[in-house]
């Protein structure tokens, strides 16, 4: 068998495009540094006339996790953050799984080997029923890396110590960490952006590869059934309508797809964070019961994002005599 291995080496290529991204397009949070947050304590007890700046402060700081993520380091001028030292944390991971389950390959598979068949065995047959068997053969080693990889990187953000390690100062309520030395990938809107456009990449290359360059046309603009008689040419109006509605909802679709995925792990943090500062000692007993959401969050949001790009392929690479094939 030898998708596991295609999908090691596809793994590799995929992780080291989307994760090369160094831009920000997340909103800028305002900075808190400990000298700021040290001087306004001292100027509250000193003088009352600060007590409004004070309580700003302490408002900043319940807040709750950044928007942003936080860079940890540099390499030159390329900036290194916290959540693509997770990024990259999983995507070395999955490839060293990977490679050790089809090292020795046996006709009767087991542990490691046999986890991963099953799991790409799973995912195949599932992906064939939506899309058919053609455009999974071409499409498949993206969707099942861009699932493999969504679904760990939002299982390793729940480890305890992602967000909870790293640099910070005391307040009245403990220790508060303000710059974590790791962040959930996800949790990351420049790592969800990347994976969008990557797909929005691969979707115009396999359409223009499946119907061409006229097919593309017709299948925005062009008329759907027969229309017979003076209300053809009405129809062509209100299709070409229809179909610069649907460019719009084309270039539409990698931005839902980033903020849907980013928006959901992104809450999900800070629910957790919430839940762990919400009373002084149960910390560590509050949040559990969220954990199992969120566990079921992830995988969720993995599937979600593996099914809206085939179902988006499908739409615009299907061919009308497969589909009547595949009924038959």
């Amino acid at each position: 068998m030898t998708r596991p291995s295609k999908i090691g080496v596809v793994s590799l290529l995929l992780s080291l495009a989307v994760l090369g991204f160094g831009i920000d397009v997340t909103p800028a949070v305002a900075a808190r540094s400990q000298g700021a947050v040290t001087e306004s304590a001292a100027d509250k007890s000193v003088d009352p006339a600060h007590s409004g700046s004070a309580s700003n402060s302490l408002e900043q700081e319940e807040k709750g996790l950044s928007q942003k993520a936080e860079e940890i380091g540099r390499v030159g001028n390329f900036p290194i953050t916290n959540s693509m030292v997770v990024s990259w944390i999983v995507a070395l991971t999955l490839i060293i799984f990977i490679q050790f389950a089809t090292r020795n390959m046996k006709p009767v598979p087991d542990g490691a080997q046999n986890l991963l068949e099953w799991l790409v065995e799973g995912l195949y047959k599932f992906i064939e029923g939506i899309i058919g068997p053609h455009l999974t053969d071409r499409t498949f080693w993206f969707f099942a890396t861009i699932f493999i990889f969504i679904l760990s990187a939002n299982w390793v953000g729940l480890i305890p110590g992602v967000g909870t390690i790293g640099w910070g100062h005391e307040t009245a309520h403990g220790f508060k960490i303000d710059q974590p030395l790791f962040r959930g990938a996800n949790a990351d809107v420049n790592m969800t952006l990347a994976m969008a456009l990557v797909f929005f990449g691969l979707w115009l290359f396999w359409s223009f590869s499946e119907v061409g360059l006229r097919g593309f046309l017709k299948e925005l603009f062009g008329p759907k059934g027969e229309t017979p008689g003076f209300l053809k040419w009405p129809m062509l109006l209100i299709f070409f309508a229809a179909g610069c509605l649907e460019i719009i909802s084309i270039l539409v679709r990698p931005v839902a797809l980033t903020f849907r995925l980013y928006g959901n792990i992104f809450a999900g943090e800070n629910v957790l964070d919430t839940m762990g500062n919400l009373i002084p000692g149960l910390g560590w007993l509050l949040p559990i019961p969220f954990y199992f959401l969120e566990l079921l969050m992830g995988l969720v949001q993995a599937m979600v994002f593996m099914l809206l790009t085939a179902v988006f392929t499908f739409l615009m690479c299907h061919r009308e005599e497969e589909t009547a094939a595949g009924h038959d």
